[in-house]
Parts: structure tokens; sequence; C-alpha cells
């Protein structure tokens, strides 16, 4: 169904661009297609049909948004200065919006989360900085993992999970590694703005092996799961 909805939208697109040039050979319009910003509409045209299709998503937003600020500041309608001064605020904006989808919903499409979070657990962050944190033959409950202009490396090869998991990761302007165990896991939830996740790991044939559920926030970062 996704597939055609995309086609179906993709081909308006083009049925728009037909009608415009033959609105030119009749004389009704003057119909451009390279007017000035025009390259902003493969930035607006993906993240807008992405949003029809896919429902709300902190990217897709923040790219129709990007494109709509772009297209605005090539027509003049926008000072250009005043758009690069927009782009920080813009960028904080965009942080708290994920954290908070982030919070709201602990699962995508294709897995729902439904362990309990264990507050007691540590939370590891680097802010500004890198640290490196390493469990060893201790039970291991889920963490809260932050970085933020800096990189986290979190080992779990030796730590002791028998039970299902929740970490929960926020990678702005940084990294952050996991090492985990061979003998679990690992589903991820994803909100990427400019980043995303690599999960090369906990890939256990085992049915009743645990499973180690990422919530994650990755913006101009990223994640990697070995």
């Amino acid at each position: 169904m996704r597939i055609k909805t995309s086609n179906m939208l993709w081909g308006l697109f083009f049925i728009l661009i037909g009608v415009g040039f033959a609105g030119n050979a009749f004389n009704l319009w003057n119909f451009e297609l390279f007017f000035r910003g025009w390259w902003t509409l493969f930035i607006i045209i993906p993240c807008a049909i992405s949003l029809i299709q896919n429902g709300f998503r902190v990217s897709n937003l923040a790219g129709l948004i990007i494109g709509i600020m772009l297209l605005m500041s090539s027509q003049g309608i926008v000072d250009g200065n005043v758009m690069g001064k927009l782009i920080v605020p813009f960028i904080f904006v965009l942080i708290g919006l994920s954290m908070i989808f982030k919070n709201l919903y602990h699962g995508d499409r294709n897995f729902r989360i439904d362990v309990k979070y264990q507050g007691g657990a540590m939370e590891h962050s680097a802010i500004f900085s890198g640290n490196r944190y390493q469990v060893t033959g201790e039970k291991f409950l889920g963490t809260t993992i932050n970085a933020i202009f800096g990189g986290v490396d979190l080992d779990l090869r030796n730590a002791i999970i028998d039970e299902d998991i929740v970490i929960n990761a926020t990678a702005v302007f940084g990294g952050i590694d996991i090492l985990v165990p061979a003998n679990v896991k690992v589903k991820v939830s994803n909100v990427p703005i400019f980043g995303g996740v690599d999960n090369k790991a906990g890939t256990s044939q085992d049915p009743n092996a645990p499973t180690i559920f990422l919530n994650s926030t990755c913006m101009f970062g990223g994640i990697d799961v070995k």
C-alpha cells in the first residue's frame, strides 16, 4: 500500500510538470521549471511525500522546514542573513522535539517496546568530552546514554544480560559505540535527523535470547552497535 501511495504522489508531481509545460504551449501561463531555488524541491518534495505516506516524523518535518526556508531565502522573501541566524535556534528546537517524541513513542512500526525501564540504572554521558564505560561480571539493567558534542563507548560484552532491557540513547553532534555480547538480540527504534544507527550485532538465533531495545535520537551524530 505504501508503494502504491508513493507512486501516486510522484505520478501527480510529474503530471503537474507536464501540465505546466503544456500551458506554455497554449500561452495560458508562463511556467518555468528552473526558477530561483528550484533545487530546493529535491528536499521539499521527498520530505512532504514521506510525511503524507509515513505520518509525522521529526526528520521528515525538519527536512521539509529546511527546504522551505532555503526556498524562501532563494526567492528573496526572507533575508538570507536572517535565515542563517535562525539555523542554530532551529537546531535546538529540533533537539527538543526529538527528545519529546522519543519519550512519547517507544517503538516504531516494526516493534513495540513494552519492557519497563529500570530506573535505578546508571546514566552514561559525555558532553564536550569522551567517556568509556565497561560493565564486567555485573547484571546490566539498561541505561540512558547522552553524547552531546562528545563520544561515549559502552562495553557490555562481559555484562550479564539475562532479560529484556532498554537503552535510551541521544547523540547530538557526537557518537556512541555500544558493544554487546553475542547471546542477545538488538532492536532499534531511531529518530534520525541527519544521523543514524548502524546495528551490526545482536543477531542471536535463539528465540529465548534476551533483547536489547535501543530507543535513539541521532542529530548530526551516529550510534554504532557492535
